[in-house]
């Protein structure tokens, strides 16, 4: 079956203020940002139950509040930054300002985690515990806000995939050849099927169904009883660096870089690779890795 995109990115539209000082605003709330609200409220409600549950112990419920705090500033950083450096950096560099748009998308997952473990590390250090100890217990935490963000992603009707080939998929508006038409007449030739040959993958649900539904099961279940230390980690790295390399075969690449090599290897993939190194690597380690025990206060 194929679909047409129409949700309207914006979540609510206050209208036109006039303000002192500042002139006329429009202000809008976007579903991308309260996709990450949602995410930052379920990593919350979950970890409070990991807290109580004494996975993480000496820690109480303020000081995981904090940590939240903490790993929020750095998805949202990390991750603005990652994708300016790692996608666009030429644009940002020509229109500055563009940095500070973040509900237009423009998020990189490998900067946001490289922002998270520095908070982790940060937070860690001043709660003298180890960071992988921290590391370990956020991992199953971060699943449900990868799904979350890639609808947001679906939304915003932007990372769609390649053409289906079929007649099935979705047809997104934003798709260069079809972002100029009105939707009224998009409407009225996707009802003809004139529009069929344009219906792409939308790789952004596979994402979400694989980052964020089955990672999610299958990290809460691990994590469910006492693992080694860097077990956790080790398991999400893995499964995302390969979760994430096999959606890219029939996503679109950004368009600014294209494919890197072979006329297949996106950068999303490149990425990709040293998480699934690394999540071997720390499955490895934790053979001979102490387990950090439940402590209930």
């Amino acid at each position: 079956m194929t679909v047409l995109h129409q949700i309207d990115p914006i979540a609510l539209d206050l209208g036109t203020w006039n303000l002192p000082l500042v002139g006329s605003v429009h202000p809008q709330i976007h579903w991308y940002g309260v996709m990450y609200l949602f995410a930052f409220i379920a990593a919350w409600w979950l970890g409070q139950r990991r807290i109580r549950a004494g996975r993480l112990p000496g820690v109480n419920t303020q000081d995981y509040g904090d940590l939240v705090f903490y790993c929020a500033l750095g998805v949202v950083l990390g991750g603005r930054l990652g994708y300016i450096l790692f996608y666009d950096l030429p644009t940002y560099l020509s229109q500055p300002l563009q940095v500070f748009k973040i509900w237009q998308g423009g998020m990189s997952f490998h900067g946001g985690l490289l922002g998270v473990v520095f908070a982790a590390w940060w937070w860690s250090r001043k709660h003298r515990l180890h960071l992988f100890d921290t590391v370990d217990f956020i991992a199953p935490l971060v699943p449900p806000g990868l799904g979350f963000g890639r609808l947001g992603n679906y939304i915003n009707g932007e990372l769609w995939g390649k053409p289906t080939g079929g007649n099935w998929g979705v047809v997104f508006p934003t798709d260069p050849v079809l972002q100029n038409m009105p939707m009224q007449q998009l409407q009225q030739q996707f009802a003809s099927g004139a529009l069929d040959q344009f219906a792409r993958h939308p790789s952004q649900l596979y994402q979400a169904g694989l980052e964020g539904v089955v990672m999610f099961a299958v990290l809460w279940w691990y994590s469910s009883r006492p693992r080694p230390r860097y077990a956790v980690s080790g398991m999400f790295a893995l499964l995302y660096g390969l979760f994430r390399f096999i959606v890219e075969f029939v996503r679109v690449p950004d368009a600014q870089i294209g494919y890197i090599a072979f006329g297949w290897l996106t950068m999303g993939q490149v990425l990709s690779l040293p998480l699934i190194a690394l999540g071997l690597f720390w499955l490895w380690l934790s053979r001979r890795s102490p387990t950090l025990q439940p402590v209930l206060s």
